[in-house]
């Protein structure tokens, strides 16, 4: 068998699922899927066409297929919106960094790929590690509801976090207002600091974010234990590994097998 027979067999799956099932994923008829586009890694815009796309569209689809159901895309700028959207009941499943205070509502699958979280600042500033950040008189600028803004506002105990509207908006909210350290996904990060020019990241990450699929918990257990099933076959299948190279993402790594039972 083929590697591309065997992805295609993966987002078919073998096994039936419920009526029930679809309906609960479905209610619309169609498969609203929340989209980020306040993450790189996750989606962007077809530069032709404006259209979304990225690795979490292309497993939208492919769950939409597995379902036998359209497809809707929800489009956000920011995280936290995309979280909201599918808590609130306005979009079927998403795409998002698992986090304990998101898990209150939402039901997540185990992460399909990992994502670096890193510190970045001006080439002149006296900070050298990750460990020198935490300190009282500091500040850190991160995406409002973004998972690194939800991590680190647990784990911070002296520096103060500022919050930029969105992700993508974190390091030109950082150099405008002249702040100590920008937090982000290392991918975001590194474009910035090209673009803007005299920055630089700190070496290694301050965290490891798992991106997973999520459907909120009301849809049901047999409903999240399906979605977890189809995000293990796309993993094993090379699906999510072949998206991450068809959209030339670098700085993220495909999330080890986790068991369904």
């Amino acid at each position: 068998m083929t590697q591309a027979n065997s992805t295609n067999n993966a987002v078919r799956s073998t096994s039936v699922i419920s009526s029930d099932v679809i309906k609960a994923f479905a209610p619309t008829g169609k498969l609203r899927a929340s989209i980020n586009q306040g993450n790189p890694i996750l989606a962007g815009k077809d530069p032709a066409t404006g259209a979304p796309v990225g690795v979490s569209v292309d497993l939208a689809n492919a769950f939409a297929k597995r379902l036998g159901v359209d497809i809707e895309l929800v489009v956000f700028d920011a995280a936290g919106k995309s979280v909201d959207a599918v808590a609130n009941g306005q979009a079927d499943i998403g795409f998002f960094a698992i986090d304990p205070l998101r898990g209150e509502s939402i039901n997540f699958t185990a992460a399909y790929i990992l994502i670096e979280g890193s510190y970045l600042v001006r080439s002149d500033s006296p900070l050298k590690a990750n460990e020198e950040v935490d300190v009282s008189g500091r500040s850190v600028v991160v995406g409002k509801g973004s998972a690194y803004d939800l991590y680190l506002t647990r784990e911070l105990k002296n520096a103060k976090i500022f919050r930029a509207d969105t992700s993508p908006k974190v390091v030109d909210f950082y150099v405008q207002g002249g702040y100590d350290v920008a937090a982000g996904v290392k991918q975001q990060l590194e474009m910035d600091a090209q673009r803007l020019g005299g920055l630089r990241l700190l070496p290694g990450r301050f965290m490891v974010i798992q991106q997973a699929m999520g459907c909120p918990k009301v849809k049901g257990s047999e409903a999240a234990v399906v979605l977890s099933q189809f995000v293990e076959d796309m993993k094993a299948s090379q699906f999510v590994a072949q998206s991450l190279i068809k959209h030339q993402i670098k700085g993220a790594s495909v999330a080890p097998a986790q068991g369904i039972g």
